[in-house]
């Protein structure tokens, strides 16, 4: 029996341990995708944090949640580390692997706000452990006592850590959020120039100094390096489309829930388009083309931080 058989025979079962794991599934994905980036190894993070808690006494476990968490957070780290490896050899920019979410999530300001593309690129900056404490302190509310445990730390050094990971991304993070209404208006004025073929309608919705990043992967053709500057900017999208012959159409979606594009090109999806908006202008567009990573664009994944 593989590994995922044994999985699904385990979570067929009825007993107190498997009924725990099912309530905190969906809050064990979250904490494992906001400390990846990649939903797959999220998925994994999760199936491993199961065959562990079947081998738990439960009747030495105090609070269920966070050792469960404890369990994830760890296994999390692990894979941190790894693929912090990997990316320093991914071909051009790395972005985070694209979920789509549910209009309950874009409710939760606080949790959208930790899922954005552009907070999980300043998470990306964290150490592994800078991380974790940030994430479990900062987004999902545990106490000290709590993150030092999933961290293997004292809680001193868990609040000096905490302490340290705040002011990083407080220097790194956007300024300003802009609301949700705000970045719709300015992403419908950006799909109805793309699609009516405006390049100047584009280039008075791009701040002066716009950055696009574009994932591919070294899988599909996209930029090497961060495109920076608005004219640049629509001179790439104006060359893509005589590359292709192709026409872009934008279908409006909310990922990792924030508003979002599903692009396609002659109706064959070609990747997931987010953005930053500042002061009515655009100033950062991410694109991830990869198809790896355009898996979990087909239905909205259940997310939670409780």
């Amino acid at each position: 029996m593989s590994r995922n058989d044994r999985l699904r025979h385990l979570m067929d079962m009825t007993d107190p341990a498997t009924e725990t794991f099912v309530a905190h599934r969906t809050l064990l994905f979250t904490v494992a995708y906001e400390l990846l980036g990649s939903a797959a190894d999220a998925e994994d993070v999760v199936q491993e944090t199961w065959l562990k808690w079947t081998g738990v006494d439960l009747s030495a476990v105090r609070d269920q949640r966070a050792y469960l968490v404890t369990i994830a957070t760890r296994q999390a780290l692990g894979r941190l580390r790894v693929l912090g490896r990997r990316k320093e050899t991914y071909f051009g920019p790395w972005l985070p692997e694209p979920l789509l979410t549910a209009p309950d999530v874009a409710e939760d300001v606080e949790l959208a706000d930790s899922l954005s593309t552009a907070m999980l690129l300043v998470l990306e900056t964290l150490t592994p452990t800078e991380r974790a404490v940030f994430v479990l302190r900062e987004v999902f509310d545990f106490e000290y006592a709590e993150v030092a445990e999933a961290v293997g730390k004292s809680q001193a050094a868990v609040r000096q850590i905490a302490h340290r990971a705040r002011g990083h991304v407080a220097a790194r993070r956007p300024r300003g959020t802009p609301s949700q209404q705000q970045t719709r208006d300015a992403m419908a004025a950006f799909r109805h120039a793309i699609e009516t073929g405006n390049p100047q309608g584009l280039l008075d919705l791009l701040a002066p100094d716009v950055v696009l990043l574009a994932d591919g992967g070294g899988n599909v053709q996209a930029m090497h390096r961060p495109l920076v500057g608005a004219e640049k900017m629509v001179r790439f999208y104006e060359g893509i489309l005589r590359a292709f012959g192709a026409v872009m159409t934008l279908e409006t979606t909310e990922a990792n829930g924030c508003p979002a594009f599903l692009a396609y090109l002659d109706g064959v999806l070609d990747g997931l388009m987010t953005m930053r908006v500042e002061d009515g202008l655009i100033t950062e567009v991410y694109y991830v083309r990869n198809p790896e990573k355009l898996s979990r664009l087909t239905e909205e994944t259940p997310l939670s931080t409780r």
